[in-house]
């Protein structure tokens, strides 16, 4: 089993290829996590359903504060450049949610809240407190997973409902780095940027 903070990193790495990825290539790799892992499809569309004005939004900005040709030659339109780069931006976010949706299934909460502790090991060597942001992180995680209905921000805005109680204790299982875990981080690493160069 690959160490979390090892899968973590990778997944990082993913993340960060994936912005130099366009046209073809998104749409390769959408089609690959899809038929890899359809077990994610469900989550994927509910985190883009939960992120379409965000989505709409970025949209309307790049298409229309992108300097170039106006479309169609209209005054009003967005430019050409704008819309291509709107739909690009957009389609990298939408990849970047089904990663996302894939990291959570294959780590869960625990598993994840144990590779960022992992990976804040060496800060902690410089004298720098993470504990705070693991644990915030983990109450986050677990206010995500209770289902929430469309209209619980107004009963929360007035005071309708009761806050949500976390964990008294948040416990961290994180097992041994080993060679393997090295070897998989770099491997990972070393295809993600022949990718971003090719």
């Amino acid at each position: 089993m690959v160490h979390p903070a090892a899968h973590l990193l990778i997944w990082l790495f993913i993340v960060l290829a994936v912005q130099a990825l366009s046209g073809v290539g998104l749409l390769g790799l959408a089609v690959l996590i899809a038929l890899v892992r359809p077990a994610i499809l469900p989550a994927w569309w509910g985190y883009i359903r939960r992120s379409r004005w965000l989505l709409l939004t970025l949209w309307l900005i790049l298409a229309f504060n992108t300097p170039g040709d106006a479309w169609l030659d209209q005054a009003w339109a967005p430019t050409e450049q704008g819309l291509r780069e709107a739909s690009l931006q957009a389609a990298r976010l939408v990849l970047m949610l089904g990663l996302l949706a894939g990291l959570f299934a294959t780590l869960g909460r625990d598993s994840l809240v144990a590779a960022l502790w992992g990976l804040c090991l060496p800060l902690r060597s410089l004298g720098i407190d993470t504990a705070p942001f693991v644990v915030r992180l983990s109450l986050v995680l677990d206010h995500q997973q209770h289902a929430h209905r469309g209209s619980d921000w107004r009963a929360i805005l007035q005071g309708a409902l009761p806050p949500v109680d976390g964990p008294e204790t948040v416990k961290i299982d994180l097992p041994a780095w080993r060679t393997r875990d090295t070897l998989g981080v770099l491997l990972g690493s070393g295809m993600v940027f022949g990718v971003v160069l090719w």
